[in-house]
Formats: C-alpha cells, structure tokens, sequence
C-alpha cells in the first residue's frame, strides 16, 4: 500500500528569535481525522509552533506542508488554506457582540446562505452563545469566551482546527465542557484538530497521538495512551512517581 499523506506536515522547523532558538528541526505531523496533542513546559516553544503554523511567527528554515502542498507564509492564506487558530487567551473582540465576533471568523466566505448554516452549527454545539447573541463578547465569562473563541473559528469552515493552550484560566468543571466539545468536533465531525495544552493528562487521555516539546526540540513521540504510561513522562509532566 501507498504511505499516506499527512494532512499537515511539518519538516525541520527551526525558529529565532534574534539569538534565541525557539524551536529547532522539529518534525511533526497530523493525520487527516486524528487529534494530536503537544505538551511540555512554559517556554518549550508550543505556542511559538502554532503560530509558525498559523503564519503569525516567521520560520527561519524547514518546510510546513497541508495538504500536500506548501504553505503560504501569509496569515490570511492560511486559513483560506484550511487551518485556524484558537489563540491562547481567546483574543475575542471585546466591543463586538457575540453574532459578530463569530461572523469575523467567516470573513475569507462570501455564500452568505452557507455562513448562516455554520452560525446555525456553531450554536448547536454551543447553545450558550445563542442565547448571548447579542451580548458583547467582553462581558462573557472566561468559558463562555472560550466557547467563542473556537466558534469564531470555526465559523471558517476548517479542515484542522489548532487550539493553543484551551484550558488556560478555566474553571475544572468547564474544562471538561471544553474538551468533550473537543473530542465530539473530531468524532462527530471528523475535523482534525492539534492542541497544545499545559494539561498534559487530559491532553494525553484525548489525542490520538502526541509530540512532548523541551527547550524546542521533540524529545519524544507517541499514542496519547503510551506517553500517558511513560515512566519519564509521568514524572515530568504529570507529576507522577
């Protein structure tokens, strides 16, 4: 049998700043339909990855491919490309409603029947939004935000959603709101979604495979549940002896 292609395809990525390596010859990829999880320490480099991916950061070499193609070094051709980022720290539009903070995130689609489609999905998935439509983003609490956040995004219709640190500043019980919502956008779905969590144990139970990031290097590679039962992992990361 032929060997698949990744959907995204990360090859010897390198990134500076100034003197400082962020991230050195990291390989990674993401398979159409999987959830693939990063974990690793404040300043591993997780989120300097996704928003190299995102085109918000610049590589200084390597290659990233989606799709089978290379991707533009353009932050709006990346999501006309298939890939939006959930940010870390939501970055909602405070001023703005929720109806449009969710219709920025359609900004790259013109079919305004097919837009009003996906508005419709987003507040199936979360009704809570629906019933703050009018409300202004800044006045929502820190999960409802957070619910806005991947809605806007969304609303660009994705082939892989990434989400940079999903949990950051929620309460337990919407944490688990978030990644159940998580785990049905892939199930349900089928989008395929990378996440960079501080979470590592809920990150490892959800994903299907993940990269453990250190100092900006891959220093190890697996199934969610293999990393998870890592005796270095499970000292490391998730405090366990």
């Amino acid at each position: 049998m032929p060997e698949k292609t990744p959907l995204l395809d990360i090859l010897d990525l390198s990134v500076y700043y100034g003197g400082i390596c962020a991230l050195d010859k990291v390989n990674l990829h993401v398979d159409k339909g999987e959830i693939v999880a990063v974990i690793g320490a404040n300043g591993a480099g997780k989120s300097t990855l996704m928003k190299t991916v995102a085109s918000i950061k610049s590589s200084t070499s390597g290659s990233i491919n989606f799709n089978g193609q290379t991707l533009m070094k353009d932050a709006h051709k990346v999501v006309t490309s298939g890939i939006t980022l959930v940010p870390e720290g939501r970055r909602i539009f405070a001023p703005l409603s929720v109806r449009e903070n969710l219709m920025v995130g359609a900004y790259t689609r013109t079919d305004r029947q097919e837009i009003e489609k996906t508005l419709e999905d987003v507040f199936e998935l979360f009704p809570r939004l629906k019933e703050r439509i009018n409300q202004r983003g800044g006045t929502l609490s820190g999960g409802e935000q957070q619910m806005l956040a991947v809605g806007r995004a969304l609303m660009s219709q994705p082939q892989m959603l990434m989400l940079d640190e999903p949990s950051l500043g929620l309460a337990p019980i919407v944490i688990d709101v978030m990644f159940e919502t998580i785990v049905r956008l892939n199930h349900e779905r089928g989008l395929t979604i990378l996440v960079v969590e501080q979470n590592a144990t809920l990150a490892l139970e959800m994903c299907n495979r993940a990269y453990v990031l250190e100092t900006g290097r891959i220093k190890m590679e697996g199934t969610g549940r293999a990393l998870l039962d890592d005796p270095a992992v499970r000292a490391s990361y998730l405090g366990i002896k």
